[in-house]
């Protein structure tokens, strides 16, 4: 007599979904949303791509404007019309009426700030609607509104001005603008606390903790002490009432899944590896990571500080590989070093691939026009009363 596996375990052996996803045979579709694109996608593997998307962006002319975050494969980068951070690139696309359709090779959020401050007539598109955004997704709408009735219950919130990293979703956009506050781009996040602290005694920063804190104690002269993290996954935030009341900054529990990789170890290594270096890193990072850093900002500042250098100085770059490599590749007559002995690209950015690139071209060209990110009225009011404070920011 036989047994199964059943019988004998009290388990059953049909594949599950999880299992086949573990396995790499199936995609989760809640997490992989645009991964499988209406039509055929192209093959990677595909010898024309190349000269496919040079025909599509060539019959679209004018009707079309491509941007490239800074992040982007060398093979996507090739093909935009303007380079650039997020911010920039949804500003570049404002400036841009004539252009009917806004390919935004970059992540959801970036695309959905494209389409707040495009025209309505304009069409935002995201090759695939699965380039999303870690840090952007650690807060959601439902846990900052009960973030806020937390503080309106320790007698706070009528004293604290909420800031968003420009790397945040349309509803936390719209949420800092509802409530007063403002939003902030790595570059010009001091200018946005030193405004905030005018309007209010606190602040809360969503969603990049690391920023907030690194702002706050590094160029604002504020300590360690006056800042709190909330947790949106712990009853009150992890937080007590006296803590909140006695904080100044209230730090959202998120970080950059590449620029938080980076450890002091990171940088202690690379001292000993190449003497000499300089250490320069994005402000996303850990608090130590900066403090042991000899030079800290933004990717524009970064590009722009490499830019300067001097032949035959050394680099240690903290921030997404893809960028520091072409950045090595830009000037061979300096030593551009990854910080991380791993590698670590932006996994979400990195969806975005010539065949998706050449799969959306093609599609706009034949009269369809996919995956289009548009934020309802209601949302892009808000968000764009808060985008509308930082661009007043003096």
């Amino acid at each position: 007599m036989t047994t199964t596996i059943t019988e004998t375990y009290g388990v059953d052996p049909t594949p599950t979904p999880l299992a086949l996803l573990l396995l790499g045979r199936e995609a989760d579709p809640n997490s992989e949303r645009g991964v499988e694109c209406p039509g055929d996608l192209p093959a990677a593997s595909d010898p024309d791509l190349v000269a496919r998307a040079r025909a599509a962006k060539e019959a679209l002319g004018e009707r079309v404007f491509i941007l490239g975050h800074h992040y982007q494969r060398d093979e996507v980068i090739e093909f935009a019309d303007v380079t650039g951070d997020s911010f920039k690139l949804a500003r570049d696309a404002a400036a841009r009426p004539e252009a009917e359709y806004i390919v935004f090779c970059g992540v959801h959020f970036m695309a959905e700030s494209a389409d707040i401050l495009t025209g309505d007539a304009q069409q935002v598109v995201l090759p695939d609607l699965a380039a999303g955004c870690s840090m952007a997704d650690m807060a959601t709408a439902e846990q900052v509104a009960e973030c806020w009735d937390v503080l309106a219950d320790a007698g706070i919130a009528d004293v604290t001005v909420p800031v968003s990293y420009m790397n945040s979703s349309a509803d936390i956009k719209a949420f800092t603008g509802k409530h007063g506050g403002t939003i902030c781009t790595s570059s010009n996040a001091r200018r946005a606390l030193e405004w905030a602290f005018e309007q209010g005694q606190k602040v809360l920063f969503l969603p990049d903790q690391h920023l907030g804190r690194n702002t706050a104690v590094r160029e604002m002269g504020l300590s360690l002490d006056d800042c709190v993290l909330y947790n949106p996954h712990k009853p009150g935030g992890g937080l007590t009432a006296e803590q909140l009341r006695n904080a100044k900054m209230i730090l959202w529990r998120g970080h950059c899944s590449v620029h938080g990789r980076f450890s002091l170890d990171s940088v202690n290594d690379v001292r000993e590896r190449v003497p000499g270096v300089t250490v320069l890193v994005h402000p996303e990072c850990k608090h130590e990571v900066v403090a042991a850093a000899d030079m800290v900002g933004s990717t524009e500042y970064i590009i722009k500080a490499l830019d300067a250098a001097e032949p035959g100085s050394k680099w240690a770059i903290g921030t997404e590989l893809n960028l520091v490599r072409r950045l090595a590749k830009a000037h061979p007559d300096k030593e551009i070093v990854f910080l991380d002995r791993a590698v670590c690209f932006c996994s979400t950015m990195n969806r975005i691939d010539l065949p998706h690139l050449v799969w959306a071209l093609e599609s706009l060209v034949e009269g369809r026009v996919p995956n289009v990110i548009r934020v309802d009225p209601e949302t892009e009011k808000y968000a764009k009363a808060a985008l509308d404070r930082m661009l007043a920011l003096p």
